[in-house]
């Protein structure tokens, strides 16, 4: 299996879990507003891989620093090896969510995750 054989999608804990199939994480440090443990069907809340609290108050879902935010999230996550490596082993055993609060469903942490785990995949399949 390729890096592209891998299905990654993006939602938000708000939306319609009846669309998304496979393993749901929640990839935020805060859990999401309004939404009970009880009633987010979830399989693993992996708070590690979210950004740094120093990281996210900096881009405070700006987009004019969507660009700076993606090079300092990836260099956390080459840094972050455990949680990522969490991700992974979810997303090697098929279909996986990621699931994220943001209201901005382009510029979010989720993206630059999916971009960043599908890299890790696609490198590890050509070494």
């Amino acid at each position: 299996m390729t890096g592209s054989d891998h299905n990654i999608h993006l939602a938000r804990p708000y939306d319609d879990a009846g669309n998304f199939h496979g393993a749901r994480l929640l990839v935020d440090h805060i859990w999401p507003r309004g939404i009970s443990k009880d009633d987010l069907a979830l399989d693993a809340w992996v708070k590690e891989v979210a950004p740094s609290d120093k990281l996210r108050r900096w881009f405070n879902h700006d987009p004019d620093k969507w660009a700076e935010f993606r090079n300092r999230y990836m260099s956390e996550l080459k840094d972050n090896r455990d949680a990522v490596d969490e991700c992974l082993d979810w997303v090697r055993k098929g279909t996986v969510t990621l699931l994220f609060a943001a209201r901005d469903r382009d510029h979010n942490n989720a993206v630059v995750l999916r971009d960043y785990l599908e890299l890790v995949l696609r490198n590890s399949k050509s070494s």
